[in-house]
């Protein structure tokens, strides 16, 4: 490099060109030395204000009065003001400070704000972008896995439909070779007769020409035996009648994808909320959208698979998902032929169910159940799903005297268990009594526990939040679903209704106008459209209870 151009990029004194300067004149904008800022202040011409050289431009000048410069801020007026400004009755009664102060404070807050950024906000950044990466494999993992299922059960439908064809092709060759047998058989009967018409006429021709008596003599007529033609083969041929090809059917009895659900949450990098969607108010008279007749003598619990299809169980071993457009799609009975206490979907897409009989949870995939857990001295009563995909068990103790617990499972395996509140009180009933949960958007933990009357809200480390006991009359609680606003939903069964209240346990309404005859299981879809197992009229109620 040109030794002329790199002295140029020192910074230099703008009255000695000493290297390197330490002050400067925030009203002439020239570098100073420390040597020589006595002598740029002998010149008393102009108004001038020296500076470390980091605070350069930290003087501004009056907006007012451009040749005064600015060595005081205006606490009521935020805004920097110089000494003419002061005697003028704008500022009259005003509090003012002096300018280095307020850059001292601005330059503290810069720094908070560097450390904040650099410890706090960065990390979380880089964290969520981190984690693209591993949702996007995720993603194509997922997408492989389920290509590859519709495929497998593409292929096994048809190889069913191959059998199907084989078995209708080997009849019809049955039919064939029947009828052909049938043919010929008579093709030989008729030509045998023919043989012997054309002899018998052979031999009569030759009598009348040859008047030969020894054939007169042995002549026996068949004309009568001739007479009586073969039976007519009264045959109707096979034909083939296709079923008509109903496309939409098809897709239901091949299977269907889960709806795609992305929601946007807003992370907040010092407290981990989440967002919350747009707000949906409720409307002051809930409607019945429609309604599902089940194949139980008493509806129980329910749990949404999608907008369309709903896993419902009742007072058998047998678990049904219906359709709320076309009804009846699959029915599993339970493994132990026991009826199961509460049902579930995993964010998978595959049901989970309880079995209080024999102390186990199980889960259903392409239609097999496996037994994920098995308790001892412990029976599962209410499952759910969470956000993270672990699932919530309320475990009653076999020791009556016991109080129950909520169990945290991650892949099946307990990781949290909630029992006590802080002063060592318990948190749920013990004894044999109903109990039901469900995990809230801001993850709290709800459970309606029929053996106190009341539903308990714990957070997700387990610390009581609030108790709801209803309202001044009785209260008995059992099914507990969650909405999008983080409204909690109650299914009061006795009182033949259900409470609403919002996620820190203020009543908000009731619905008691839907016709309901004691309301046992809830859950909601996509779409906050509240699903209700009615179990006296053993119907599933979907209900509108929002604009």
């Amino acid at each position: 490099m040109d030794p002329e151009y790199s002295l140029q990029d020192v910074l230099r004194c703008d009255l000695c060109e000493t290297p390197v300067p330490s002050m400067h004149c925030d009203i002439c904008h020239i570098h100073l030395c420390k040597a020589c800022v006595g002598e740029h202040h002998s010149d008393f011409a102009k108004e001038h204000k020296i500076v470390q050289f980091q605070m350069r431009g930290s003087t501004p000048k009056c907006p007012n009065h451009s040749s005064k410069i600015c060595e005081l801020h205006c606490e009521q007026c935020d805004i920097p003001i110089c000494a003419q400004c002061i005697s003028s009755t704008k500022h009259q009664g005003h509090t003012f400070v002096y300018i280095e102060n307020i850059l001292e404070k601005q330059t503290s807050v810069l720094q908070k704000d560097l450390q904040e950024l650099e410890m706090s906000i960065l990390p979380k950044y880089q964290e969520i972008a981190s984690n693209i990466p591993v949702q996007k494999a995720n993603l194509k993992k997922n997408s492989q896995k389920i290509a590859s299922d519709i495929s497998k059960h593409g292929e096994e439908m048809h190889r069913e439909i191959d059998i199907i064809i084989k078995k209708l092709k080997s009849d019809l060759d049955d039919m064939d070779s029947k009828y052909l047998t049938a043919l010929n058989k008579l093709e030989d009967e008729i030509k045998q007769m023919l043989s012997d018409i054309t002899r018998t006429i052979t031999d009569l021709k030759k009598f009348i020409i040859f008047e030969e008596a020894g054939f007169v003599s042995d002549y026996k007529s068949r004309n009568a035996e001739f007479r009586r033609l073969p039976p007519k083969l009264m045959v109707t041929l096979p034909s083939f009648s296709p079923q008509t090809i109903d496309k939409h059917q098809m897709f239901e009895q091949f299977g269907s994808l889960s709806e795609l659900s992305i929601e946007t949450e807003e992370y907040n990098y010092k407290l981990g909320t989440e967002h919350s969607p747009a707000e949906r108010s409720l409307i002051d008279v809930p409607q019945i959208v429609t309604e599902i007749k089940t194949d139980y003598t008493y509806a129980e619990n329910v749990s949404c698979l999608n907008d369309e299809d709903i896993w419902i169980q009742g007072n058998n071993n047998i678990l049904r998902l219906y359709n709320i457009k076309i009804g009846l799609l699959k029915s599993i009975k339970t493994k132990s032929g026991k009826r199961a206490e509460d049902v579930a979907v995993k964010r998978s897409g595959d049901l989970v169910y309880t079995d209080k009989t024999n102390k186990t949870v199980n889960i259903v995939r392409n239609e097999e159940i496996e037994t994920v857990i098995t308790l001892h001295g412990w029976k599962p009563r209410g499952v759910c799903s969470t956000s993270s995909g672990d699932i919530l068990v309320v475990l009653d103790s076999d020791d009556w005297q016991t109080p129950s617990k909520v169990v945290c499972y991650s892949d099946f395996i307990e990781k949290q268990s909630i029992q006590y509140n802080e002063n060592g009180q318990a948190l749920y009933s013990s004894g044999d009594f109903t109990k039901y949960i469900s995990e809230n958007r801001n993850q709290d933990i709800c459970v309606s526990d029929y053996g106190f009357h009341a539903v308990v809200v714990v957070n997700q480390a387990g610390k009581l939040r609030f108790v709801y006991t209803g309202l001044p009359e009785s209260f008995d609680p059992y099914g507990i679903t969650t909405d999008s606003q983080s409204r909690i939903l109650i299914a009061d069964l006795e009182n033949h209704r259900i409470h609403i209240i919002d996620k820190d346990g203020q009543f908000l309404r009731l619905i008691d106008n839907c016709h309901l005859k004691e309301p046992f299981g809830l859950c909601v879809d996509t779409k906050d459209n509240l699903f209700v197992a009615d179990s006296k009229t053993c119907k599933v109620k979907k209900i509108q209870y929002y604009k």
